[in-house]
């Protein structure tokens, strides 16, 4: 039997920290998540956004490596700023922030919560061409370059109506991959993305859509199959949610009157 080299996606841990504007400059240690290397101030302040820490551009002073660690530690972790005016509470951020689908929270709650945190509803009001949406998964595969060389990588990418691709990024996540592009957005000023329409490889969780929804996307797109909570989260909140976007075909789940000429496949 040959042996040979082969080209493996990389996955390290990225610790994100958010450093408050008071005199002690007081840091917390937020989340670590496994990610690939890259875009990394993007993922936090992307992240950072989801768990509703912080609302705008605005809200963020400055993003860094950490300046008191080891330099191989520092590559790993990224210090949020938050400016002055924002305010943060831990305690707050603890009992908010969402876990994996095996976390035992209920469905009504999930959304329940999302409300609380001040969920509402993106705009989007356009109706996209099925041919378009059929043509994005090949448009978004074409832009991911690590995928093509390690076959091991989720991608996200953001795409105006008519399917350019405004955006997109990799990464071992596929929640990680989004985190990267809405930061990119927020740190450009560029939210709400209500005109964007966003895909996803692999499968929509609950989770995807509460980022997308953050975001202002009113479309989300998936390669594989939604859950039952993504589901009942973008009917929740008035989102178009379409999975099985693969060959020819695809499925609407909610929101069926942004895309042309398709019928619902559950309501």
């Amino acid at each position: 039997m040959d042996s040979r080299d082969d080209l493996l996606a990389v996955e390290e841990p990225l610790e994100i920290r958010v450093v408050l504007a008071d005199q002690e400059r007081t840091c917390h240690r937020l989340s670590i998540t496994m990610r690939s290397p890259g875009h990394d101030p993007e993922l936090a302040c992307g992240f950072l956004l989801a768990e509703g820490i912080i609302s705008a551009s605005g809200d963020i002073w400055r993003v860094s490596r950490c300046d008191d660690a080891e330099a191989e530690a520092a590559d790993n972790i990224v210090e949020v700023h938050l400016a002055p005016e924002v305010s943060f509470d831990p305690e707050r951020f603890r009992r908010n922030v969402y876990t994996n689908s095996g976390c035992g929270v209920c469905g009504r709650e999930s959304i329940d919560q999302l409300k609380a945190l001040g969920g509402r509803p993106p705009e989007g009001g356009f109706r996209l061409d099925p041919k378009v949406v059929l043509a994005l998964p090949a448009v978004l595969r074409s832009s991911q370059s690590a995928f093509s060389s390690t076959g091991g990588l989720h991608a996200c990418g953001v795409f105006s109506t008519d399917g350019e691709l405004d955006l997109a990024r990799e990464d071992v996540g596929r929640h990680n991959a989004v985190d990267k592009v809405v930061g990119r957005l927020l740190l450009d000023g560029r939210l709400p993305a209500s005109s964007k329409v966003m895909l996803v490889s692999g499968r929509a969780s609950f989770e995807l859509v509460h980022k997308a929804m953050t975001a202002g996307v009113s479309t989300l797109l998936a390669v594989g199959a939604p859950s039952s909570l993504a589901v009942a989260t973008a009917k929740a909140f008035g989102m178009t949610l379409v999975g099985f976007l693969r060959d020819e075909s695809f499925n609407v789940y909610t929101g069926r009157e942004r895309i042309a000429a398709v019928h619902a496949a559950h309501q």
